[in-house]
């Protein structure tokens, strides 16, 4: 995420909170820049406000992007370009979505190898300066920590059965 923001409901010179509850279900959702949102949402109202959203990501609620302002609109799963991971767990949602490495990508290596390389190999593109996550991740952010949790729950997966 850009370090420069949008402006935000609580006025000027006054930041945004980190983190907001969810209007749907209360959890917990995070800042995510505007940028992100124009970049990810289907058709965006005219005269969209400059304020801050937020990005629920909790995988029962249908509601991907909203802010503080409640004139502002609410994005669901329908209105993104994209399937939201965690929100649609399946193999083939994107788990980075800079290079389309999902999970079933993961576990296939994972049964061929007994490792994935997914982590190196995103680390190496972004060292290139090829990624481009604050524009194709919905949660604006890098996807390591998520790659991390996907190979860990998969190894798990494959050990139990």
């Amino acid at each position: 995420m850009s370090k420069t923001c949008c402006p935000n409901p609580a006025g000027a010179g006054v930041p945004a909170p980190t983190s907001l509850p969810c209007p749907e279900n209360g959890a917990r959702a995070k800042r995510v820049g505007l940028r992100t949102v124009k970049a990810l949402v289907r058709h965006l109202p005219f005269r969209m406000p400059s304020t801050q959203y937020y990005f629920c990501e909790a995988p029962e609620c249908d509601i991907v992007y909203f802010a503080a302002d409640p004139s502002a609109p609410i994005f669901r799963r329908a209105d993104l370009l994209v399937r939201v991971e965690p929100k649609e767990p399946g193999e083939d949602v994107p788990v980075c979505y800079c290079f389309g490495i999902a999970r079933r990508e993961i576990a296939d290596e994972l049964a061929r190898t007994g490792r994935s390389s997914a982590a190196e190999r995103i680390r190496s593109e972004v060292k290139a300066g090829r990624c481009a996550c604050e524009v194709k991740n919905p949660s604006g952010r890098c996807c390591l920590g998520r790659i991390a949790r996907a190979v860990e729950q998969l190894r798990e997966a494959s050990s139990r059965g």
